[in-house]
């Protein structure tokens, strides 16, 4: 299965610009315009740094939010509320696969829809990854 770029059409450049996808070989690109120069970016570069970045949102956070997941699908159960902090906690082993398959294009439209953007530089490191409706912690 060809891989894909997992957040196409939420990443945007340090101008706000949307970064086009594209592919170079059977590997997705971020293509980002450092003044007229078209740098590509493997998206796995970029891809891999937000789910690290949410990954590390989540972590320590496992038990609350897989009771609010499972009321949120009307399976509040103690095997449910288990299988999802389960999952959480095994999140690594999903990104191969997540990466295979990719997310969803619908799932995409709506996380747009609700704000969420991935800020690249030119070098394809994420600077900001805006996910409105967090709470941020007293830290931050």
């Amino acid at each position: 299965m060809t891989p894909k770029a997992l957040f196409e059409g939420l990443v945007f450049d340090e101008n706000g610009n949307p970064v086009e996808t594209t592919y170079v070989g059977a590997e997705p690109c971020y293509v980002v315009d450092d003044a007229g120069f078209k740098r590509h970016i493997p998206s796995m570069q970029v891809d891999r740094q937000v789910l690290l970045k949410m990954k590390a949102m989540i972590t320590g956070h496992e038990d609350i939010l897989s009771e609010q997941a499972a009321k949120m699908l009307g399976q509040n159960d103690i095997f449910t509320r288990a299988m999802i902090e389960t999952q959480l906690k095994n999140m690594d082993q999903q990104f191969d696969r997540l990466f295979e398959v990719g997310i969803p294009e619908a799932s995409r439209t709506y996380l747009g829809m609700t704000g969420f953007r991935i800020v690249i530089n030119v070098h394809g490191e994420v600077i900001d990854l805006q996910q409105p409706g967090l709470v941020a912690d007293d830290d931050e």
